[in-house]
C-alpha cells in the first residue's frame, strides 16, 4: 500500500479551521479537544484509536480529565498529509457527538 505524499500543515488547515499549525519548524497540525468528563474523553479516544488502527495511522495524543491535546503527523511522509487531513475530520466529527464542550 502507498503511503501519501506530504501536502504541509498550511495546506492541510485550509479545509480544518479548528484546527492550528504546531508550533516551531515541525510539519504537524494540533487540535485541542475538551470534553464534559473523563469519560465522555476516554470513550472517544478508544473510538478514535480503533478508526486509526483501520486507517494505519497513530495520533500522537495527551490525556488530562476532560481534555485531550491531540498532533498529526505523517512520520514516514516527513510531514502532514492526506491521511492526516482524513484523521482529524473524523475526530472532529466524532468529537461533536461524544459531548465535546465548545471553547
Amino acid at each position: 500500500m502507498s503511503r501519501p505524499v506530504k501536502i504541509g500543515a498550511a495546506e492541510a488547515l485550509k479545509g480544518l479551521p479548528a484546527w492550528t499549525a504546531a508550533p516551531g519548524e515541525r510539519d504537524a497540525i494540533r487540535r485541542t479537544f475538551r470534553f464534559s468528563d473523563f469519560t465522555a474523553a476516554f470513550g472517544w479516544m478508544t473510538r478514535m484509536a480503533i478508526m486509526a488502527e483501520k486507517l494505519d495511522h497513530h495520533p500522537e495524543w495527551f490525556n488530562v480529565y476532560n481534555r485531550v491535546e491531540v498532533t498529526l503527523t505523517t512520520h514516514d511522509a516527513g510531514g502532514v498529509t492526506e491521511l492526516d487531513v482524513t484523521l482529524a475530520g473524523l475526530m472532529d466529527m466524532a468529537a461533536k457527538s461524544a459531548g465535546m464542550k465548545e471553547d
